[in-house]
């Protein structure tokens, strides 16, 4: 028995032709769809990349007691545990974040691995001068922005681009081991996410009028540009989306090939999606999940039931990939796994998802509640690890000062981790609590204020925390009882309503502000270092000027940085700093 997992980033499930995307080119994701079961109701559980990626290794939630980091001491890895029962695992992979300090226990988890170099930023290529750059839309310009532009012209072919390497490495591995019995091979791709980097054919699939400034890397934002930049960014994304279905296809073909569709499981699945101008905003994490991002594509072909064609409508997640391989090998899984198999028959009533410090959301299949922070503190927020990484650094002397022994969770096999202060750059609040009836508003644009309906939805949220061993600090910078019923005083929806109506309000453009010497396009940095426009923004928003964030921020213009921040900069703080800097 084999098993090939292909894994995308940021795949959207509504532009795939089974899920219903009528204008991309992807006919071999309609391929597959004949070919295996797609199912209809698989939600993400924790985002975004590295998260994702430890509920595949470990089967049960993680965003409820960490952020972005590795794998635990405590954790089951589900490739480890294969290996350890004679199971040959192997890892192809461009995905940069394995190979950072937020993702370095990952890739040792298999027997042997292979990583190829180039995408979004990766630290590949040295050179000291800095690169030619065209005028562009992007605002966020921090060192991965630099450096992308310094290892492109390494990938001016497709056959260098690494996400054909990945897939060709994947396919040596095939093709050496077809004969061979009980190995499980992982070709995972870094595309489709941003930055949309692809070659000429693929862009000559979707011709368009177009002569604005180079965009294929938005920011996480609001939509802040025309429509027709917009369009432009679309289809940049739908180019490199048919690249990545040009690589499924040569896995398809590799099977047919091979004869492999007897005695091989394949799986297709992708970690989330990603916002391409829908509800007006751009990429992830800054706003709240909306189903664009979490209703998820998977497609699985199990050569013991060789269902073939098939759309299934249980409601699934990705803790059900690693108990699914275990089963499939015919190991058990263990206690702490939360997954279910795939093919167990069993039926799971709700699902949990979120990021670290956001709002907490559950969705039986037809409801999605997305309950905010009680209040603007968003407190207590704590890491629980004994991994004290973030994504690109460990965590700083200050995070670690006033460092907690916690008592052992259930899933930890009895270890205490430590626990320090947690952090957010997203204000859950500022959107409020959300509740959302798909099957009357599948596109989530009218929330509900139905108090039956939410009452029935917060206590599958709390059933569920309490299942995984939620923190006692989960739930009171929810406001949801540790114990006992959830009562109609915790409701928050209708509490929270304003904020909902407020934050939905679309940004005004820039053009809409008064303009002067300096104005909201002026770059963070250009503000901060003119004595006066500085004394402007301490006033309005004093934390921007001390941030940590203020590295990454300093060459965005302040308009860009309202449309990132949420309630950092609503509407009329902006419109007086914007006065203000004006008469300078």
């Amino acid at each position: 028995m084999k098993a090939i997992m292909v894994m995308f980033d940021s795949l959207n499930r509504h532009m795939l032709p089974p899920y219903g995307g009528d204008w991309t080119h992807a006919p071999n994701f309609a391929r597959l769809a004949e070919r295996a079961v797609s199912f209809d109701n698989c939600y993400a559980g924790s985002m975004p990349c590295m998260p994702a990626r430890r509920e595949i290794h470990t089967g049960r939630y993680n965003f409820l007691h960490r952020s972005w980091g590795p794998l635990e001491p405590f954790d089951d890895s589900m490739p480890e545990l294969l290996k350890q029962n004679g199971v040959y695992t192997h890892l192809v992979s461009d995905h940069p974040h394995y190979w950072e300090d937020g993702g370095a226990t990952y890739h040792g988890r298999y027997n042997t691995w292979e990583f190829f170099r180039g995408q979004e930023g990766d630290p590949w290529k040295g050179r000291v001068a800095d690169p030619e750059t065209p005028e562009d839309l992007k605002r966020v310009r921090h060192t991965i922005y630099r450096q992308d532009w310094v290892n492109r012209p390494y990938m001016d072919t497709e056959a260098k681009h690494p996400q054909t390497l990945t897939f060709d490495a994947g396919l040596e591995f095939v093709r050496t081991n077809a004969a061979q019995d009980r190995w499980f091979v992982q070709i995972e791709t870094f595309d489709p996410h941003e930055p949309f980097f692809t070659h000429k054919r693929y862009k000559d699939l979707y011709p368009h009028d177009y002569d604005g400034p180079h965009f294929d890397w938005p920011d996480y934002k609001r939509v802040t540009e025309t429509p027709r930049q917009v369009d432009h960014a679309r289809y940049e994304y739908a180019a490199l989306l048919s690249m990545c279905d040009h690589s499924l296809g040569r896995v398809l073909d590799t099977m047919d090939e091979l004869g492999l569709w007897e005695d091989t499981l394949l799986i297709v699945c992708t970690d989330h999606g990603l916002l391409l101008g829908e509800k007006g905003w751009w990429g992830k994490s800054v706003q709240p999940w909306y189903n664009e991002l979490v209703h998820l594509p998977l497609f699985v072909w199990d050569p013991r039931a060789a269902a073939a064609g098939e759309r299934r409508d249980a409601l699934v997640q990705t803790i059900d990939l690693a108990p699914t391989l275990l089963e499939y090998f015919g190991l058990d899984r263990p206690a702490d796994m939360q997954g279910i198999p795939l093919n167990s028959g069993t039926t799971r009533r709700a699902g949990l998802f979120g990021i670290h410090g956001g709002h907490v959301n559950v969705t039986d299949g037809r409801y999605v509640y997305m309950r905010a922070p009680a209040s603007a503190a968003n407190e207590p927020l704590h890491e629980h690890t004994l991994m004290p990484t973030h994504m690109r650094g460990r965590f700083s002397p200050a995070e670690l000062a006033n460092i907690e022994l916690a008592e052992p969770f259930a899933f930890t096999k009895g270890v205490r981790t430590i626990r320090v202060a947690g952090r957010t750059f997203v204000d859950a609040h500022h959107f409020g609590t959300l509740l959302y009836d798909l099957e009357t508003d599948p596109e989530q644009r009218a929330p509900l204020v139905d108090d039956a309906a939410e009452l029935r939805m917060a206590g599958l949220l709390v059933e569920l925390m309490r299942a995984g061993d939620a923190p006692a600090g989960q739930f009171e910078r929810l406001g949801l009882p540790v114990t006992g019923a959830v009562t109609e005083e915790h409701l928050l929806v209708r509490a929270q309503l304003d904020r909902a109506e407020r934050s939905a309000q679309p940004l005004p453009r820039p053009e809409d502000y008064p303009e002067g010497r300096l104005s909201l396009r002026t770059p963070v940095k250009a503000l901060i270092a003119d004595p006066v426009a500085v004394e402007v923004l301490r006033r309005h928003v004093p934390g921007i000027v001390d941030s940590e964030l203020l590295q990454m921020l300093g060459a965005t213009p302040l308009i860009d940085v309202a449309a990132m921040a949420g309630g950092l900069l609503p509407p009329p703080r902006l419109r007086a700093i914007a006065e203000e800097l004006a008469e300078l």
